[in-house]
């Protein structure tokens, strides 16, 4: 079935809108389709602020409705504790606000942006999802990254090239305690490494050192501006460290 058909059978959609090529571009299909239709983004504790902007600035370019959430992820203790399957707990709440605040405008359908190249068995997110029986018409569909990215391409969709992104949760190893503190000193540290042109990297905490893990062909970034990363990043890390296991 291509996308165009099962979504029109699927009715008036809400799509959970993230920022990234994904979502983004499923937002754009269902626009195009004539369906009606409405984004609901996330703002919470784990979101950093330029997905926030990229979320209304997409939504402004397709013209389709945009409700922005404030949940407080740091509210719940099966998040905050960080157990191995953080993921299922994190995004069980999240979704389960956002079908509810879709159901109350009239929506009765809930979509995401998973697609075809995503790993389900190994993502507890997942099965949250199934659970609140989110569709997600991109991976029934059958449409992997590479294609998606593609169809965004030829949309004229700014987030066609966008590098994926995992929510700033991830940077934090199973079992350390989240606080508001460490995620916003990571989200500051990996803005700063944007400035300086990094791109596609992560800024992982063990404890209180900040681990930089980059591509292989930016490792000559962080060592050319290795002062000026030291001095920012110890103001608010005891140390940092590159991690020499790049990034694929």
């Amino acid at each position: 079935m291509n996308l165009v058909e099962y979504l029109t059978n699927l009715g008036n959609i809400a799509i959970a809108l993230s920022g990234g090529v994904d979502s983004s571009y499923l937002a754009y299909a269902v626009k195009q389709s004539g369906i009606p239709c409405k984004a609901y983004t996330v703002k919470s504790q784990f979101v950093p602020q330029f997905e926030l902007d990229d979320a209304k600035k997409i939504a402004e370019c397709i013209g389709i409705p945009l409700e922005i959430i404030d949940i407080d992820v740091l509210e719940h203790d099966d998040v905050t504790s960080n157990p191995s399957d953080r993921c299922y707990y994190c995004k069980h709440h999240v979704f389960t606000t956002i079908s509810e605040q879709a159901k109350r405008d009239g929506f009765t359908v809930l979509c995401d942006g998973t697609n075809a190249s995503d790993e389900v068995d190994d993502r507890p997110g997942m099965k949250a999802m199934a659970e609140l029986s989110v569709k997600s018409p991109l991976r029934d569909c059958s449409l992997t990254k590479s294609m998606i990215r593609q169809l965004a391409k030829q949309a004229n969709l700014f987030t066609w090239d966008k590098p994926s992104y995992a929510c700033l949760a991830t940077r934090f190893q199973a079992g350390q305690h989240i606080t508001g503190h460490d995620l916003e000193h990571i989200e500051k540290a990996e803005g700063y490494l944007f400035s300086l042109g990094l791109s596609d990297f992560r800024v992982r905490l063990v404890g209180n050192t900040a681990k930089i893990q980059v591509p292989e062909n930016q490792i000559a970034i962080v060592i050319k501006n290795r002062i000026k990363i030291l001095t920012y990043f110890k103001s608010m890390f005891d140390d940092v460290v590159l991690d020499l296991e790049v990034r694929s």
